[in-house]
């Protein structure tokens, strides 16, 4: 499951001036250093970051400026003694911290692909001072008066849909976030918040240091590995100073293709092993205690607050709107994937048991025999699909549908700064009229976090007249010199899914920028991304752009019907992994404030869920970064079932008009969904293009559980 990041950096504060928010008083930083981190954009297309002129010791005094800058924009707002109107109140706060914006947009950038030793010092100081800015203007309660005088008579404004739902929006977060608490507890609230700060913190360095570990091999223990597999994991070791040797880095992106396709069943074991307990080897870079502090400091926090758990208070403002209702439709699905995980081992088992080799199914041979029952049923296995997938096309292959379903259209340009000399740049069109700038950076290194993403630089906006700065983020190895890389069909899904939220990003068309694009409800904001993955297999995509990396020949067509055929295999097992994950994150926020044990917390869980044995966690805890290094997925981890329910329904719609490229389903999608971002309510988003509520019959189908 990739990682979707938004960096809603409207809502995030920053620290006070004062020591005891985490500045030295000795600090002698002029200010003017690092001033061009704060200051507006400058450049082509309006302004772009200043990625060439970054330097990790600027961001502490640049902080110290923008956080200077935003609470005179929001004390400003405060001191006027005239009534509070929308306009003097509700739009200034939206206009206020643009500086600290555009600084913590950049600063986000390097924490996820190029955070250094050096980065991590600076960040382990910031997080904390960020979190008790956060706070500050959370209890600003002179400005939280204003706000609650607007709305408390929002119904006699002349205010568009836009506007109440701007108005609604800000109300609430304060309330949510404390403001209507005592002095006591809202210092509370702060403490909890910076210690958490620190503790996400911790979290991601830890996870980090083990994925940038690696497992070193010998050219005889090689067996079965595809070839460009090989190339890059000899390209891997190289650059780790083991040349002669091949590096099996500790990420997803390795570990996959290792246990598909390796022979060796005792290597099979150890790279499944060495995955599996990142942030678990009771070291220094061991995560459990940290996450078990972490759901004790959220479960006191959602106390204070008002609310029953830290689930309750996250899915207030979800579509799900409470727990319940989310462990229902996870609680339905359930039943019928284990079930198919059942059938898949049976089948599985059945091939090991006619080698004769005494293999009993565990855990890390299940992608190895898996691919052994796709080939054996549908005659296709990876390997046969790889050479058909070359990174270059399938990045031409996600241009192109976007062009024919929404009328964009992506030109390279090099007058801008990267931040790594890996990333391009497009110029993004729509219809010819310039909406943004897109950002690729497809390779692995050192700092980088393992996954993929979309982050977003820049949201576009009416009001301040910009547009959209967004990038696509990867961690492919590098081929050798010449040669194209060469993608597992996962892999290039996954990019399908990343480039899905860049087109939402892409598409916004609103005034307000924290309406924008991809700032919507969690459960709904994996809906366009996951809709996007399902144009790569449509046959018109295959036939463009999946073409032999030797012989140029498009995929036959005999392999497409065997992909066709094939889409609904393992689907027991994607979705018990993903599954367990998503109902373990609930049940982990609903255990309320007691000391939990995590280790222990996840064994007897998934044994009162009857997890099957041949499967373990997508994400065990220790690794967990979706919901343990932020708050942004905590007990919101079944968001991609609740819009895979969405993207079913809209999916069938696609089809029975003749597909992505037929009719007017795709402009209807757009104006309803892509174009509006939270300017309504997602739910009633959807109903304007449906004209119903969603059938959830429809995800039952598109899994096979029907």
């Amino acid at each position: 499951m990739s990682l979707h990041r938004r960096h809603l950096l409207t809502a995030i504060g920053a620290a006070a001036l004062s020591p005891s928010l985490g500045f030295a008083a000795t600090k002698k930083a002029s200010a003017a250093s690092g001033s061009y981190l704060t200051k507006p954009w400058t450049g082509p297309y309006g302004g772009v970051p200043p990625f060439d002129k970054v330097k990790i010791a600027d961001f502490e005094p640049a902080y110290k400026v923008a956080m200077a800058e935003k609470r005179a924009e929001l004390r400003a707002i405060t001191v006027v003694r005239s009534v509070p109107t929308f306009a003097n109140t509700i739009e200034a706060f939206e206009r206020a911290g643009q500086a600290y914006d555009r600084l913590g947009n950049i600063y986000s950038i390097w924490d996820s692909n190029l955070s250094t030793t050096e980065f991590q010092a600076v960040s382990e100081k910031l997080s904390p001072v960020k979190a008790a800015f956060e706070d500050e203007i959370n209890q600003n309660q002179p400005l939280f008066q204003r706000i609650a005088q607007v709305y408390d008579k929002r119904d006699s404004l002349a205010l568009n849909p836009q506007q109440k739902r701007l108005l609604w929006k800000k109300y609430n977060k304060f309330v949510r976030n404390g403001a209507k608490l005592s002095k006591e507890d809202k210092a509370r609230v702060a403490d909890i918040n910076k210690q958490l700060a620190s503790l996400f913190d911790a979290f991601s360095k830890n996870l980090k240091h083990d994925e940038a570990q690696a497992t070193f091999i010998t050219k005889d223990d090689l067996d079965g590995l595809p070839d460009t597999f090989v190339a890059s994991a000899a390209t891997k070791a190289k650059a780790m100073g083991k040349d002669g040797l091949y590096a099996i880095q500790n990420t997803r992106s390795a570990m996959e293709p290792f246990l598909t396709f390796s022979t060796r069943r005792d290597l099979r074991q150890k790279i499944w092993s060495a995955y599996i307990m990142r942030g678990d080897n009771n070291d220094q870079w061991d995560n459990k205690k940290i996450n078990s502090q972490i759901l004790r400091l959220r479960a006191k926090r959602a106390k204070l607050l008002g609310y029953a758990t830290h689930a309750h208070w996250r899915l207030e403002v979800a579509m799900a709107k409470t727990p319940e209702n989310a462990m229902g439709l996870m609680e339905a699905v359930w039943g019928p994937a284990v079930n198919r995980v059942h059938e898949e081992v049976a089948d599985m088992q059945a091939i090991a048991d006619a080698e004769g080799k005494g293999v009993k199914i565990e855990a890390w041979d299940y992608r190895y025999y898996s691919e052994k029952v796709r080939k054996a049923r549908y005659d296709l296995d990876e390997a046969a699909l790889k050479p058909y997938l070359q990174l270059g096309r399938i990045q031409e292959a996600m241009f192109y549908c976007a062009g024919r379903m929404y009328g964009f259209s992506f030109e390279p340009v090099h007058d801008v700064p990267v931040f790594h000399p890996d990333v391009t740049t497009y110029k993004v069109l729509r219809d010819g009229k310039p909406v943004g700038l897109w950002y690729y950076d497809p390779y692995a290194r050192e700092g980088k976090s393992s996954g993929a993403w979309e982050m977003e630089y820049q949201s576009q906006s009416g009001m301040r007249k910009s547009i959209c700065i967004c990038s696509n983020n990867c961690n492919f190895l590098k081929a050798e010199a010449g040669k194209p890389i060469l993608i597992s069909w996962i892999d290039a899904t996954t990019m399908f899914h990343e480039f899905g939220h860049a087109i939402h990003a892409l598409s916004s068309n609103v005034y307000y920028p924290s309406q924008a694009g991809t700032n919507t409800a969690t459960d709904f904001v994996e809906f366009p991304s996951q809709l996007n993955e399902h144009w790569l297999p449509i046959p018109e995509v295959l036939e463009k752009f999946c073409v032999h990396a030797e012989t140029g020949q498009p995929m036959p067509k005999d392999l497409q019907d065997k992909l066709a055929k094939s889409a609904k295999f393992n689907q027991g097992f994607d979705t018990v992994e993903y599954l367990a994950d998503a109902m373990i994150d609930m049940a982990y926020h609903l255990a309320g404030d007691v000391d939990v044990d995590i280790g222990q917390f996840e064994k007897d869980y998934l044994a009162k869920i009857n997890m099957p044995k041949e499967i373990v966690l997508r994400h065990r805890p220790t690794q967990f970064a979706h919901i343990f290094s932020s708050d942004d997925y905590s007990a919101g981890y079944y968001s991609y079932l609740w819009s895979d329910a969405l993207v079913a329904d809209v999916y069938e719609k696609f089809m029975a008009a003749g597909g992505p490229f037929a009719g007017t389903t795709a402009k209807d999608y757009f104006t309803h969904i892509l174009s509006v971002g939270d300017t309504i309510p997602q739910d009633e988003a959807f109903r304007n293009l449906m004209g119903r509520d969603v059938n959830r019959d429809a995800l039952m189908r598109l899994r096979g559980f029907a």
